[in-house]
């Protein structure tokens, strides 16, 4: 048993090194199909007919719930996106306890299905097929054809949970140096939410950038620009993206005898060990969890330091 499970969490820690994820597929109340990374999955749980009540939260968190000892917010996505409630005092309903951005938090479901494995290849960006919807950030296909849908989670929580943009002086004051001045930062991310912190983050710091919602079409773009290796001093990439991810965007940045050097800061929600481990097995420079404002100022100054410290030395 213990072989058999070792060997389950290798083959998954495999997929990040071949544009690959496994999504646990799900239900909501519409009966459609949805899917989430099981990177992010700690556990499927029944959930607790017992739920305690938060005064003042929005009207999409339930409360909270016991998980291992530890009080977790369980939020109704379902109902966040308009549809009915799921009525869990009364009926079986489920629990994808989940890790985002250094928090967990439970997210209640009307009942999980199936695991399957897909390429990123294979997940599109939905303005390619349907309407965007500002709460959709990608779909695939299953087996039979079916339309999975994978939810911006992260732009639902920062809408229910909220979001700090602002940074410490600290930083804006290091950012300030003349040394640090006039740099410009390729920043790669398919979720909203995330490249408005991003954006924050360096409007603040006083740094300019252009933001891409593929890592496709930024590598595409730098590959095709003769300067593409002089025009950025860094880049700041997600990890889960349709076309390429970012441990595959950064593989071919450090193939590619031109890009090479290009810095590379992967920004994830997904910020357990492992994925810290995968982004240095990879050759990213540095890894930051989402969404810290302070933590991402700070390996961004970092990364510009390395970047001029190197610069002066060759």
């Amino acid at each position: 048993m213990e072989k058999d499970l070792f060997q389950e969490v290798q083959q998954r820690t495999q997929l990040a090194f071949t544009n690959q994820m496994e999504m646990l597929l799900f239900y909501l109340n519409d009966d459609q199909v949805y899917g989430i990374n099981v990177f992010k999955i700690i556990e499927v749980i029944e959930c607790p007919s017992s739920v305690v009540k938060m005064p003042y939260s929005h009207p999409s968190v339930k409360g909270t719930i016991d998980f291992r000892g530890k009080a977790v917010i369980v939020i109704d996505i379902g109902e966040f996106l308009g549809m009915d409630r799921q009525d869990f005092k009364n009926a079986l309903s489920y629990v994808i306890v989940c890790e985002y951005n250094n928090n967990i938090q439970g997210l209640i479901i009307k009942n999980p299905d199936s695991l399957i494995t897909r390429s990123w290849e294979e997940v599109k960006s939905p303005s390619s097929v349907i309407g965007k919807s500002s709460y959709l950030t990608a779909i695939t296909y299953n087996d039979n054809n079916d339309m999975i849908q994978i939810l911006d989670i992260e732009k639902i929580l920062v809408e229910i949970l909220g979001m700090e943009t602002k940074i410490s002086d600290e930083f804006v004051n290091q950012a300030s140096a003349p040394e640090l001045c006039g740099h410009h930062v390729l920043v790669i991310d398919d979720s909203k939410a995330a490249r408005s912190l991003i954006e924050a983050v360096l409007d603040q710091l006083g740094f300019t950038y252009e933001s891409y919602t593929s890592a496709s079409e930024a590598l595409a773009d730098l590959e095709s620009d003769p300067n593409g290796k002089k025009r950025f001093c860094m880049s700041i990439c997600d990890i889960e993206m349709p076309g390429i991810d970012g441990f595959t965007f950064t593989r071919k940045i450090r193939s590619n005898p031109d890009l090479k050097d290009l810095f590379i800061l992967l920004h994830s929600s997904m910020s357990n060990p492992t994925n810290v481990d995968k982004a240095k097995q990879v050759g990213a420079n540095s890894f930051a969890a989402k969404f810290q404002p302070d933590a991402l100022a700070s390996e961004i100054i970092s990364a510009i330091k390395q970047v001029e410290s190197k610069g002066k030395a060759t």
